[in-house]
């Protein structure tokens, strides 16, 4: 929604991106690290953008494969976002790009297996399937063979489909009776698909801190808004959106950002605002467990939807797990978990949200020692895609497979994103472990800490 030749000329060349060894909780920029490359820092990429808009060394503008090939690497942690001087945001600048360069031509397989996964595993969950595409993908000569169509690095595994989702849980539970804030737990694709027991846990926390746990609406109307009565023949209206109503669920569009399909982002993005709109004007918190996710909400929805006020009120809306403790359940004590930590900070987490909240959450539980800074490497499609294995493996390498293994016995392994959770147990055989998980662990049979 902004000047994209302003936003590219920020980058003055202090050159903070060419750092040899990320210090502390710094992120940026993994992929220099990994390649020890310019055209693979901050920097070089945003030097390269300025002359693809100047015209003169680069000719070819948005069709440039120099360009294109530079921001390959480029993982979308946003590190830059928050660690360069003047808030170069790669991420954004290289979803811009995609977009402009693959108008009105052939995508990358991965783009269509990985950035339409939504809408996927939507339709594996809505046909039964997740226990067929689960016994195919481990069939070896099946998964090599999916991989290769998908585009897909061969070296990587292909996660498996939960076989009930975190709404199919839903759905099936006993109502808590809790009389504390109502709150609208975010049920992103990857825990609604493939971590459904993250969802499960916030739920068990967040009712035993007080709280009321509501899912996003699903009915999305045609023609009005279901149950507006506020002028003559509201009722009639009312009922004959409610009849014209179709099933539709909330996505923050993350995957089809970075993958530079803004179009169909944006249509999503409005279709998730036409869901959330009952809730926005209810002002009740929006809790997103996946830290991407809810720096896509908090970032990408109102740059891309400048134009609609309801994507900035959705923006302000969104917390974090530990933030929505913290602030509709202060004086909530967390069960005392009492022990060790290790793992990573996320990306997003680290350049976006902040995890102040989660800081203090872990140290009235009891969970000593700090996360380490760093990319996981994986990045949500990232890691996946063919020919990226390598560099994702060398980010994992820098901070966080070390700091796992250097971790003391009986340590817990924290990695709040989907991604990271795969990277790990992808690459060192460890299960990481969302915080809410933890939590919901120390509490009792009856909600009590232990």
């Amino acid at each position: 929604g902004g000047d994209f030749g302003a936003a590219v000329r920020r980058c003055v060349g202090v050159a903070k991106c060419r750092t040899a060894t990320a210090a502390g909780p710094a992120v940026m920029c993994p992929s220099f690290r990994a390649t020890g490359e310019e055209e693979h820092s901050t920097r070089g990429r945003a030097r390269l953008l300025h002359e693809m808009l100047a015209g003169e060394v680069v000719t070819d503008g948005w069709r440039s494969t120099e360009v294109r090939d530079a921001l390959d690497l480029c993982l979308s942690c946003k590190g830059c976002r928050s660690d360069c001087p003047v808030g170069v945001d790669m991420a954004t600048y290289k979803a811009e790009f995609l977009h402009h360069h693959y108008a009105g031509r052939r995508r990358p397989a991965a783009h269509h297996s990985m950035g339409r996964l939504p809408r996927w595993l939507r339709w594996a969950a809505r046909t039964r399937t997740a226990p067929v595409v689960n016994a195919l993908t481990a069939v070896g000569p099946l998964a090599a063979l999916g991989k290769r169509l998908g585009g897909i690095a061969p070296e990587r595994a292909i996660p498996r489909l939960a076989t009930r989702t975190f709404t199919g849980w839903w759905r099936r539970r006993k109502p808590a009776g809790g009389t504390g804030d109502l709150v609208v737990l975010w049920p992103d694709t990857f825990t609604e698909h493939l971590s459904p027991a993250v969802g499960r846990a916030a739920v068990r926390v967040l009712e035993a801190a007080g709280l009321r746990v509501a899912l996003p609406p699903t009915l999305l109307p045609r023609g009005g808004t279901i149950g507006d009565g506020a002028t003559g023949g509201g009722g009639t209206r009312a009922v004959t959106a409610l009849l014209a109503a179709r099933r539709a669920r909330v996505c923050c569009g993350l995957t089809y950002i970075s993958t530079g399909q803004l179009d169909r982002a944006r249509t999503v993005l409005r279709r998730t605002l036409d869901l959330m709109e009952p809730v926005l004007r209810a002002g009740v918190p929006v809790v997103v467990l996946e830290p991407s996710c809810a720096a896509a909400l908090r970032t990408d929805l109102p740059e891309l939807l400048s134009d609609d006020p309801r994507a900035a009120r959705l923006s302000s809306a969104v917390l974090t797990f530990a933030e929505v403790l913290e602030r509709h359940a202060p004086h909530w004590s967390p069960p005392a978990v009492g022990r060790p930590v290790a793992g990573q900070t996320h990306c997003h987490q680290h350049a976006v949200l902040g995890d102040a909240p989660d800081r203090r959450l872990r140290d009235a539980a009891g969970l000593t020692g700090d996360l380490s800074g760093g990319c996981c490497g994986l990045a949500g499609n990232f890691g996946f895609e063919k020919g990226h294995f390598e560099v994702s493996r060398a980010c994992a390498e820098e901070q966080l497979l070390p700091s796992v293994r250097q971790a003391p016995e009986g340590a817990v392994i924290l990695a709040d994103g989907f991604s990271c959770r795969t990277q790990l147990e992808q690459l060192a055989g460890v299960r990481g472990r969302h915080l809410a998980e933890v939590l919901a662990e120390a509490l009792g049979e009856g909600g009590a800490a232990k």
